[in-house]
């Protein structure tokens, strides 16, 4: 490609968290441009986002309906290439559909839609128009992340048999939704959230890391929810015992209200021969552990070329000693995404290493572990089973 990707957003105006990041991150390598956006239901707040980003006037849209009609009117060298949805889950679906129907790549946060069913029409809808789909599980773009991931595929730790992951919050630890706070109200909001509160919101992202590291499936879970402050509609808390396709056993805890938690993701994987152990607060580093050796860290960097896999390398981007955080890990998801589009508009194709960026098979899954969650909280019975029929591969 000898130009910018073209971006589009439909949510993310002035007063979205998510909106400014996933902007942040697709800036990062220069590789997209934001060139129109539905920014908002609101329209008042759509022009002033709009204009506030610079957009120019006859792309600022006030309905994702509009903007999707009028870009596929415009000439191949004008129009958007793909689209962002950044909107509540609730609000995932019929742009994505919409914008796929139209010929435009998407890229959507987590989870991927509001319900199971409209997870695998948006499936089927992609794969029928042959368009790329990418979904921010941010945390899958850590470098360190992806020299996990490499370390256990090439099988140095022999058969995985124990998976820990973890994900504490505390802000949601009182009744925010009932203050104002917007963020808190729609993710509390079972019409505007979904079934599931806690567990959809960040249990998802542990699922996603504890799956995406080790290359296994979750088949089944034993799962404690919780709904801790009072008049709050969805649970807030969860426990979930794990079982994977190879055999191993694991663990997942979420909580939104371990109070004086920020965003502790954390995960601890154990084999035959030793283990690993990451943790967001510390994303430079990668501790791996040994059963007749002692404990060695594994850094990012970029200049440790022969030390790391080329997926960590790939997504890597100071010399050893900055910390990379969160931003990048998001740029790398948009960047890898990126160049995968890049070289699919060129009639390319992109290596292993850009093609490695959540897709849509995540999205589905992601919505299989909500039900299944909510399912086996809800019921009397110690397991609940993946049915092979919800399985997407």
């Amino acid at each position: 490609m000898k130009r910018k990707l073209r971006m589009g957003m439909i949510g993310g105006g002035n007063d979205s968290f998510i909106g400014g990041i996933h902007r942040m991150a697709a800036n990062l390598d220069g590789l997209i441009e934001l060139c129109c956006g539905a920014l908002s239901i609101v329209p008042e707040k759509a022009i002033e986002s709009g204009r506030q980003l610079f957009l120019p006037e006859n792309r600022i849209y006030l309905t994702y309906e509009d903007m999707i009609q009028r870009e596929a009117a415009l000439p191949p060298d004008l129009r958007m290439d793909f689209v962002t949805i950044v909107t509540p889950n609730h609000a995932h679906f019929a742009p994505a559909m919409m914008a796929l129907d139209h010929g435009f790549h998407v890229v959507i946060e987590k989870p991927i839609t509001f319900s199971l069913e409209e997870a695998r029409q948006l499936e089927q809808k992609q794969r029928e128009k042959g368009l790329l789909l990418c979904l921010t599980h941010t945390y899958s773009g850590y470098p360190m992340v992806k020299q996990a991931r490499e370390m256990i595929r090439s099988g140095l730790f022999g058969e995985i048999r124990k998976v820990w992951v973890e994900y504490p919050q505390g802000w949601l630890s009182q009744l925010l939704e009932r203050e104002g706070n917007a963020q808190a109200s729609w993710r509390t909001d079972p019409k505007k959230s979904g079934k599931s509160g806690c567990m959809g919101d960040i249990g998802t992202h542990a699922a996603h890391l504890a799956e995406y590291v080790t290359g296994l499936r979750i088949t089944a879970v034993c799962a404690d929810l919780n709904t801790f402050v009072k008049g709050r509609q969805l649970e807030d808390d969860g426990n979930v015992l794990l079982r994977f396709n190879n055999g191993a056993a694991g663990v997942l805890m979420a909580s939104q209200v371990a109070a004086g938690e920020e965003n502790g993701i954390r995960i601890r994987l154990y084999g035959e021969t030793g283990g690993l152990e990451w943790y967001q607060h510390e994303p430079n580093s990668l501790q791996v552990k040994w059963r007749d050796a002692p404990l060695q860290v594994l850094r990012a960097g970029a200049n440790y070329g022969g030390r790391l896999s080329s997926f960590a390398l790939q997504n890597c981007r100071t010399p050893g000693g900055h910390p990379e955080g969160y931003i990048e890990a998001f740029g790398n998801i948009y960047r890898n995404f990126a160049l995968s589009l890049s070289a699919k508009l060129d009639g390319t194709h992109a290596t292993a290493e850009m093609s490695d960026y959540p897709g849509v098979v995540d999205g589905v899954r992601g919505m299989v572990f909500i039900d299944t969650v909510i399912e086996s909280g809800e019921s009397e019975t110690k397991w609940t089973a993946f049915p092979e029929t919800r399985l997407t591969d």
